[in-house]
């Protein structure tokens, strides 16, 4: 555990508490109470939740099982066999109570309400690579968090920490990038950047976390290896197991999520037939977090339930396409069409012949969660001149149904 002290009126001593099955007594069901459990549970505490009223939150955990409630104010006995405690109720005889009552049975205690009259105070917590970051300050939380945040992210972006040092084993690790924007990639996937070796990266890959990378990182750009869908992706399997084979750590780095339209599993399938570890982390996934970026549900209640995701790199009637567009055409709810640019017309003209109306709404997002970012509004009946009008290029996301009413309804009097 790495401690940062600023609490100059008040210094306290460094340590780091073992509360794994040992009782934790809560006193007080409100916000604070909510927000300390959770940290409480992570390290295995067995809490004792005090109080005659918890939050909706609190009585999820209660429900699942996760911890122990007793409806009513506190009693002395409360205490019996607890190692830590937290007076969190908003009144202050009762916690002047519990702290008397701590003191007695020589058990560390925090006061939510005041931190002058606590034996404990609760540090800002963050953990990063398996280093837990513990931040305390003279009672200026905002400060603390602050200075914990700054740590973190110096640590996320490889700065500080010497991320190159300790276990480190050879394999692949598949990163879903996310939409785009470099801010919306996961922890973890930003995490497993830092302690490549190789990166293997795709043109959607946010391209700007490349440049983080150290300079002794090797960076294989797939959108240059030989053209063809099929031989590149032969290729990037062959570079992805060679390089792991040779005792290095390889991200395979994506746009979006490995998995959706991402052929990740292939890639998987080629590690595991040459026996070399892979794990995958997953990436917000641009079908559903483009339209979000720009205010558009993709399931709204009482207008639809069902969200449906398509690729449309193939025409309708392509001999290798899977997509049953008739059925397609029969669906009630949003349809999301992902590299679809190029066909949406085809798409369109064979949705209307299905039975879709020809004034369903569309919306076109553009280079979404991007700094261009830009949504062109049309309808399935004027998606073709729409599209040729503003001149869209991919990459895009199109979003069919109801759904774009709901968010623009100046446009379609929804």
């Amino acid at each position: 555990m790495v401690r940062v002290s600023i609490d100059a009126d008040f210094p306290t001593y460094p340590s780091g508490l073992r509360l794994d099955d040992r009782k934790v007594v809560v006193v007080g069901g409100g916000h604070v109470a909510q927000r300390r459990i959770p940290g409480l549970i992570a390290v295995g505490a067995r809490v004792y939740v005090v109080s005659p009223h918890v939050t909706p939150a609190i009585e999820g955990l209660v429900q699942g099982g996760e911890v122990r409630w007793a409806g009513r104010g506190f009693d002395e006995a409360d205490l019996e066999d607890a190692w830590y405690v937290i007076a969190a109720t908003d009144d202050l005889a009762t916690n002047e109570r519990i702290s008397a009552e701590s003191d007695r049975r020589r058990i560390f205690c925090v006061r939510a309400d005041d931190a002058t009259k606590a034996t404990a105070w609760t540090p800002a917590v963050g953990r990063h690579s398996g280093v837990t970051i513990a931040v305390q300050s003279n009672r200026e939380p905002r400060r603390t968090a602050a200075v914990r945040d700054e740590i973190l992210a110096a640590m996320r972006e490889g700065k500080i920490g010497l991320e190159h040092q300790g276990e480190r084993t050879a394999g692949v690790v598949l990163v879903g990038g996310g939409p785009g924007d470099p801010d919306l990639i996961s922890v973890a996937g930003r995490k497993a950047l830092t302690e490549a070796d190789v990166v293997v990266a795709d043109r959607l890959a946010p391209r700007e976390l490349l440049g983080e990378l150290s300079p002794d990182v090797e960076l294989i750009d797939v959108a240059k290896l030989p053209r063809g869908r099929s031989a590149q992706q032969a290729e990037i399997n062959r570079v992805i197991v060679a390089r792991a084979l040779e005792g290095k750590r390889v991200v395979r780095f994506k746009g979006g999520d490995n998995f959706v339209f991402g052929r990740g599993y292939e890639e998987v399938i080629a590690c595991r037939a040459a026996g070399v570890p892979v794990t995958v982390i997953p990436g917000i996934s641009s079908p559903i977090a483009v339209p979000a970026h720009a205010g558009i549900p993709v399931t709204h209640r009482g207008v639809t339930h069902e969200f449906t995701v398509i690729s449309g790199h193939l025409p309708p009637g392509h001999p290798e396409s899977l997509v049953n567009w008739p059925a397609v055409a029969q669906l009630t709810g949003t349809v999301i069409l992902m590299m679809a640019v190029q066909n949406a017309p085809a798409i369109a003209a064979v949705l209307i012949e299905g039975g879709r109306p020809a004034d369903t709404p569309v919306a076109v997002v553009c280079d979404g969660t991007m700094p261009e970012e830009r949504t062109v509004l049309s309808t399935l009946g004027s998606l073709a001149t729409d599209l040729e009008t503003e001149q869209v290029k991919p990459p895009a996301i199109i979003v069919i149904g109801a759904v774009v009413a709901v968010a623009h309804p100046e446009r379609f009097g929804g």
